[in-house]
């Protein structure tokens, strides 16, 4: 198979979204690898290291896109629209529920859509999603830290506080991979952490697992009100496989915060589950509701691209090496998690949630193949 790997083009996105040591594997198996020239960069890989493993290297993204498949990181955006066409394989996040033109876009062009984030294992667990969602984590309580710094707009609260003086409010809105390291990272810097979920179950294992200040919370819009008025920092980070994220912070609630504070919107992908939020970018990361910072870059891994390209390219591989070696449809047909991913096939939608989010007719994957 021929295989493409274009430079990635959203505001400051630095990943790639292949190492040069899963170029590596591809070529050993015989198959050719496409990969853009200086798609690596920014991950600190070289066209010389993707070279020497055997790739080839072209010098513009439409080369790239015009391989029989097409591995990303990010979303495909407005200017690569055109490159989609009925005979691709389009492996990358996608997060369509939020992108409603980037669905239509995919309908009318008709490319296959394998989404990194609605692929699952038989647990029900998200596997290429994961290893973003702990660098999101990790950043989420980092950038928090930074914007409440009084120069960034913030309160001028050290998240960890000293001896004597009360240490910074995080609150943690969903308990899942986000949610947990944000916590950690919070934890770690002696901050006051709550975690809101639904999930009892969760809460007792998180309360088991974490040390530190924690404090665990049934989600009811009663006590995320309350919680989220305590706050010196919020991170949403809500998700609902491959939908739209439910608006459990309102605006009444970030009313409600103090001057300063801060809200940092990890779920943004998938829409925010801070009514609030809207998508931002690295070169204009944050904007005011009133006298609250918010922080809602939807592509925050893209800031720390060593580590991102490496984590992320461990989960995908296995994947990418499935499909080159037998084919898309073969792949899909043996492995109902991976079917799960695709949403789109043929000009049409194949995942359920992504249909519902604007109104358009979902059709199964089982009925196309």
């Amino acid at each position: 198979m021929i295989i493409g790997v274009p430079k990635e083009i959203k505001d400051n996105e630095y990943r790639v979204a292949m190492t040069p040591g899963g170029v590596a594997q591809l070529v050993a198996a015989g198959h050719t690898v496409l990969v853009q020239t200086t798609a690596g960069d920014g991950s600190s890989f070289p066209d010389d290291s993707y070279a020497a493993v055997g790739a080839k290297i072209v010098g513009s993204a439409a080369e790239a896109w015009g391989a029989e498949m097409v591995v990303k990181v990010k979303e495909p955006q407005a200017s690569e629209y055109d490159f989609m066409r009925p005979d691709l394989l389009l492996f990358t996040y996608l997060h369509l529920a939020a992108e409603e033109s980037l669905t239509k876009a995919m309908m009318e062009k008709g490319p296959t859509g394998i989404a990194y984030e609605t692929v699952e294992l038989p647990n029900g667990h998200l596997p290429l999603l994961t290893p973003m969602s702990e660098v999101a984590g990790r950043m989420a309580t980092q950038v928090g830290s930074r914007y409440l710094e009084r120069m960034n707009g913030g309160r001028g609260k050290l998240l960890g506080g000293v001896p004597g003086v009360r240490a910074a409010d995080v609150i943690v809105i969903g308990g899942g991979v986000v949610g947990t390291h944000a916590a950690q990272i919070a934890l770690g810097m002696g901050a006051n952490v709550a975690i809101i979920d639904r999930d009892l179950e969760r809460l007792r294992y998180l309360n088991e697992v974490l040390p530190g200040r924690l404090t665990t919370l049934a989600s009811n819009p009663l006590n995320v009100g309350e919680a989220v008025a305590r706050a010196d920092l919020v991170i949403g980070s809500v998700l609902i496989k491959g939908a739209k994220a439910p608006k459990l912070v309102t605006r009444e609630m970030v009313e409600a915060m103090k001057p300063g504070s801060v809200v940092v919107d990890v779920a943004v992908d998938q829409g925010g589950c801070i009514e609030t939020t809207k998508p931002t970018s690295h070169s204009n990361p944050t904007f005011m509701v009133g006298e609250v910072v918010h922080y809602g870059v939807t592509n925050m891994p893209g800031a720390v691209p060593r580590t991102s390209t490496y984590a992320l390219s461990n989960a995908t591989m296995p994947y990418v090496f499935r499909l080159a070696q037998v084919g898309a449809e073969a792949a899909i047909q043996s492995d109902p998690g991976l079917a799960l991913g695709v949403n789109t096939y043929r000009g049409k939608i194949t995942y359920p949630a992504v249909a519902e989010a604007f109104d358009l007719e979902y059709t199964p994957l089982s009925t196309l193949l």
